[in-house]
């Protein structure tokens, strides 16, 4: 069968435009995907030991402030009333993420007001007189000080990116969320916030529902594409140098281990997602899926964890490293893409660039209506 664009990779960036060319244009879509499922890193799915739905990619919450984006999104599912809390540990001790009022009193031992709060924070920030940070530990020291950085920055950042700050550029960090009140809400700028009341996967089964869409899963299109040829455009959404066979290099990325396993007891740790910023603790983070669904009864004999340990695996990469060098790079593979008429590069990897998931949403929208109709 003959298509007029084929679709590699079945992530939010391709099966939005999958949707979209298929039911707007009514055009022939062939959807390719390595994995043996749809969905990405979005792909949600059901522990059989505790019942608990899980996302398998690491805890994923939809937020966003767009209409546009909400009036997509809301037609292939609904969301419950989840809001996003994050938590950090610390030698024993747990506090609030992103820091607020809560968090600097604690960690201080004060009982600051909102004013002093401020101008405290601004006095432990004047001690080391960083006007121009050249590295991420400098950049961090310069936004909330030398012993907040010290205490939830330095060690979290060592495993998430394997390096040492001060071998990082300070581009990695452009801002630090500080709040001077009691506010826990993670995405405080989100207009809507949620969680997906059937989970993910079935929203990407709406998605390419459509009769003029065939998906094949289970293909490495890299490994293939001498058999496979689009009648009018080529949608590649995995890494942009793999596409070129690494012509100019390779560029960096991290990516993630998840290590699941059930738990005798009804709830674990109380939170969704707890971070580890001690350096001698192993993992990232501990995700607790069964609070994500508070709508939901699930068994009180049991629970599911999934501790994340942030890895070095050029294979299966997540979060990009975007160093000048990396950079330099990505924009050299972007300028050979533009040269292709009949080829789009996008997503997360093909833009080497981590994106929410309304960013993804947004930019796929952005694709189908500048560079497909």
């Amino acid at each position: 069968m003959n298509y007029d664009y084929l679709v590699v990779g079945s992530g939010l960036f391709g099966s939005v435009l999958a949707e979209r060319i298929a039911n707007d244009m009514e055009a022939k879509v062939l959807v390719i995907e390595k994995r043996s499922h749809i969905g990405g890193n979005c792909f949600s799915k059901t522990d059989k030991a505790t019942g608990i739905e899980y996302h398998q990619y690491g805890t994923h919450i939809f937020h966003t402030s767009s209409s546009k984006v909400w009036d997509y999104i809301t037609r292939f599912t609904k969301f419950n009333s989840y809001h996003h809390q994050v938590l950090t540990t610390w030698q024993d001790k747990v506090y609030q993420m992103p820091f607020n009022l809560e968090t600097i009193n604690s960690f201080f031992n004060l009982n600051l007001n909102p004013i002093e709060a401020k101008i405290f924070l601004a006095k432990e920030i004047s001690k080391e007189m960083i006007s121009q940070p050249k590295n991420l530990e400098e950049k961090a020291i310069s936004l909330i000080g030398r012993s907040l950085y010290e205490a939830f920055i330095k060690g979290y950042s060592i495993k998430q990116w394997g390096k040492d700050p001060k071998e990082l550029p300070a581009s990695i960090i452009s801002r630090i969320p500080v709040r001077f009140n009691y506010n826990e809400n993670y995405f405080l700028d989100a207009k809507w916030q949620g969680v997906p009341l059937e989970g993910y996967t079935i929203i990407f089964d709406r998605l390419l529902a459509s009769k003029n869409i065939h998906v094949e899963l289970n293909c490495d299109y890299l490994k293939n594409r001498k058999a496979f040829k689009a009648r009018k455009k080529t949608i590649f959404t995995g890494a942009i140098d793999s596409f070129f066979n690494h012509e100019f290099g390779r560029l960096d990325w991290r990516s993630v281990k998840f290590e699941s396993s059930t738990v005798e007891v009804e709830d674990y740790q109380g939170t969704s997602v707890m971070n580890y910023a001690d350096i001698e603790f192993p993992y990232t983070r501990i995700h607790e899926p069964r609070h994500l669904h508070p709508e939901r009864r699930y068994s009180k004999k049991h629970t599911m964890i999934i501790k994340e340990k942030s890895i070095s695996d050029s294979q299966n990469p997540y979060y990009p490293i975007k160093s000048e060098e990396n950079q330099k790079l990505y924009k050299k593979y972007k300028a050979l893409a533009q040269k292709d008429k009949q080829l789009i590069i996008g997503g997360r990897l093909g833009d080497y660039a981590y994106y929410d998931m309304d960013k993804t949403i947004a930019a796929a929208l952005h694709c189908y209506e500048t560079e497909i109709t």
